[in-house]
């Protein structure tokens, strides 16, 4: 089957061509037909096969069957949960309507709002947006949907894992009910399944492949690795195994950068990209990814859908995931478009229990085995030789909480209590002599006498201060004088009495200093 055979505009076809794509991929010529046709739709596949296409060149065919409006307006939404896949979209409406004068547009968090607000004052036919910034946007009334013909939700199992289920109905409320709905996710959940009968008219199901099983054209391995081995074990794997394009997923963010930094230390070209990066910062890292300017592109999950980047060799799971749906997604980064790729994943002791989670979400059975040709016992001296401290947080962990201990362990005191009881006499003393014996005699109380001397020297050093002709002095003044306040006839008086001030400034020149500057003289 070809692309000319699904109904769609010959401009668009011409189009299709010339991006490189000869014919459709499985999804594509189901759901295709039947988005031609007007219908609703929704389309479960699975990460790689083709569903950013399944969706984009319907959309593009019928806003093609009409002649833009003047001024434009926006005629099609497509919601989608990342600023990646935002971008990945636009990339594929501008590949595929090349030969069409159709105009799209991208909103998105992260970027200048008011550089958004006057792009949208140009028109365009197509807004890709995420539900949090469109939301900003409505807020203002700076973007107008009361015109939209189609409407698409891309990757809307994501979108309501990120918490955007009551965005997304807020955005579709003010919509316009005559209009067709697309929607396409990687599972069919509850949420799912109570949003299409909410938002959709008799929908079409079109799945493809099995909702939980990853794609056959990628090799899944679990190795079985300590926490502290990871590292090395990745060093040893990037300079045995011939590889082209790695990208490598980390837990946290913290964890990224620390892979990206070791990596850089080894000699590896490898860059970082997760939530804490600006956009243009994760434009850049993408695009020298693409380039092969960098062979290890380090992500948090944000990129396990988003990233549709070709030959991706290998994808390395650096920590085993906690959920079993974003290993799926994960590991969907290679293997695309009916390529081959290879996935490997660590697995910690303290990982075994995400490992059964995955096995049992994908129905097979997987095999957790040790490395070949890979001991533990290499771990101190490559990461000695590479100059990089061992990571060990156990270690740091139990080492904190020995601080913690001995500090509240020094911070305590004998008690102040007696014990009147005669009986205990002789325990209460023996228990008193062993804490003097422990902690040392407590020093005695400060005698009156001492504490008047302490008193006496404070008011020295003010009234000294005061009188002095230094920089000291004349904050002291001006600090002290900015405490007056105007009273009813106009004359300034201060706030302290003169039995306070008295006090304070025994020396009389200082204290009539004072009164001078006070108005009171």
């Amino acid at each position: 089957m070809s692309f000319t055979t699904l109904g769609l505009s010959d401009a668009l076809v011409q189009g299709i061509l010339a991006t490189g794509y000869t014919a459709p991929t499985e999804i594509q010529s189901r759901a295709i037909p039947l988005a031609v046709q007007g219908q609703d739709l929704i389309g479960l596949a699975q990460t790689g096969t083709g569903k950013t296409a399944a969706f984009v060149l319907p959309v593009l065919h019928k806003l093609s069957l009409a002649e833009p409006p003047q001024p434009r307006h926006v005629r099609a939404l497509i919601l989608t949960p990342t600023r990646e896949l935002a971008t990945q979209i636009e990339v594929s409406i501008k590949n595929y309507g090349r030969f069409m004068k159709l105009f799209s547009a991208t909103i998105y968090g992260g970027v200048d709002m008011f550089r958004q607000i006057s792009l949208l004052r140009r028109g365009f036919d197509i807004v890709i947006a995420t539900p949090g910034r469109l939301i900003d946007h409505l807020n203002r009334r700076t973007i107008d949907l009361s015109k939209v013909e189609t409407l698409v939700l891309d990757e809307a199992d994501r979108m309501l894992d990120m918490g955007f289920v009551n965005d997304v109905k807020k955005i579709i409320a003010l919509l316009p009910e005559a209009r067709q709905t697309l929607l396409f996710s990687a599972t069919m959940s509850h949420g799912i399944k109570t949003l299409t009968a909410s938002v959709q008219r008799s929908p079409k199901l079109v799945q493809v492949g099995e909702e939980r099983k990853p794609a056959d054209s990628v090799t899944q391995k679990f190795y079985k690795v300590e926490q502290d081995q990871k590292t090395a074990l990745l060093f040893h794997i990037l300079d045995t195994v011939e590889m082209d394009s790695v990208l490598v997923f980390s837990r946290t963010k913290h964890g990224a950068d620390k892979i990206q930094h070791r990596l850089e230390q080894r000699g590896v070209k490898a860059v970082a990209i997760h939530s804490n990066r600006t956009q243009s910062q994760r434009e850049r890292a993408l695009k020298g990814f693409r380039q092969k300017h960098y062979k290890v592109l380090v992500a948090t999950d944000i990129a396990a859908r988003g990233i549709d980047i070709e030959g991706i060799s290998h994808v390395i799971n650096y920590d085993t995931p906690n959920f079993a749906e974003d290993y799926v997604h994960r590991i969907g980064r290679t293997g695309r478009a009916a390529a081959t790729g290879d996935a490997i994943t660590f697995v910690a002791r303290d990982e075994y229990k995400h490992f059964r989670r995955i096995a049992e979400f994908i129905g097979k059975r997987l095999q957790l085995e040790n490395y070949p040709n890979f001991s533990g016992s290499e771990t101190a001296d490559l990461l000695k030789e590479e100059g990089i401290s061992r990571f060990k947080p156990d270690d740091d962990k139990s080492e904190r909480q020995h601080r913690h201990r001995r500090s509240e362990h020094e911070r305590q005191r004998p008690s102040n209590s007696f014990k009147t009881h005669e009986g205990k006499k002789n325990g209460t003393e023996q228990t008193h002599s062993k804490r003097t014996e422990r902690f040392g005699k407590q020093s005695e109380k400060p005698s009156r006498d001492s504490a008047q001397k302490r008193r006496d020297s404070k008011r020295d050093f003010k009234s000294n201060d005061f009188k002095s002709n230094g920089s000291k002095g004349s904050d002291f003044k001006r600090r002290d004088l900015s405490k007056r306040k105007a009273g009813s006839n106009g004359e300034y008086t201060l706030r302290k009495s003169e039995t306070t001030w008295k006090k304070l400034l025994s020396d009389e020149e200082a204290y009539e200093k004072v009164q001078r500057k006070s108005g009171r003289d």
